[in-house]
């Protein structure tokens, strides 16, 4: 809901989860980059800050940003200096955290991966994914959107069944978001996506960042 809104990226390492299409290896399947306290990283948020004016939204992402319980801390310390937060999470754990939107984005089957792949994860990614009464307890606490992975029209039944355990969600409150790499792809799926959208009063979420600057880091 606020594609285009100019924000700074708090990107976590780790994850519970191993999603086949997961874009973010580096802070998923093989986490890396350095450990930084929770005030190193609200200093570099607002050094970001200070820069522009315009930089008042903070998104934590990860990885999976609900896995450390230090997330609480660093939310209320950007909460504290007046940022607008929103928190990228898969809704697989529940923490009281300080946001302004919770963006939820539930796994459906087509994210668990190949076993080829994963290994023992295969089966631990199967039995993690899918947390209703999770989604149900984050979204109580703030303003909040879902957004599910799309690869074909057949998945639009696991959502349905996805909402039905989460009667609270609003329809205009989902997105849904086509998956893929490529702009070509992106726009294929998009052609039969914003129909099943408009049909169910679902919002279409294009990966907007892949048009902009292509599939790569940084982005």
């Amino acid at each position: 809901m606020l594609t285009g809104t100019p924000s700074i990226f708090v990107r976590t390492s780790g994850c519970n989860l191993r999603c086949g299409f997961c874009d973010t290896p580096f802070a998923s399947w093989a986490p890396e980059g350095p450990q930084l306290t929770i005030e190193e990283i609200i200093m570099q948020v607002r050094h970001f800050s200070s820069a522009d004016p315009n930089l008042q939204h903070v998104v934590v992402t990860g990885g999976e940003p609900m896995l450390p319980t230090d997330i609480v801390l660093l939310c209320d310390g950007l909460k504290q200096h007046d940022f607008h937060v929103t928190i990228e999470t898969a809704g697989t754990i529940d923490r009281k955290v300080a946001c302004d939107l919770m963006s939820v984005s539930p796994k459906m089957s087509n994210s668990t991966p190949a076993v080829s792949r994963a290994g023992r994860w295969t089966a631990k990614h199967e039995d993690t994914r899918r947390r209703p009464e999770v989604v149900t307890a984050l979204i109580s606490r703030s303003d909040y959107q879902l957004k599910f992975v799309v690869k074909s029209p057949e998945d639009l039944e696991e959502v349905v069944e996805f909402l039905k355990d989460v009667p609270t969600i609003k329809n205009d409150k989902v997105l849904l978001m086509p998956e893929g790499v490529t702009q070509e792809g992106l726009r294929e799926k998009a052609l039969w996506l914003e129909e099943i959208c408009d049909q169910h009063g679902f919002g279409f979420c294009q990966r907007q960042h892949i048009f902009w600057y292509g599939n790569q880091r940084g982005t």
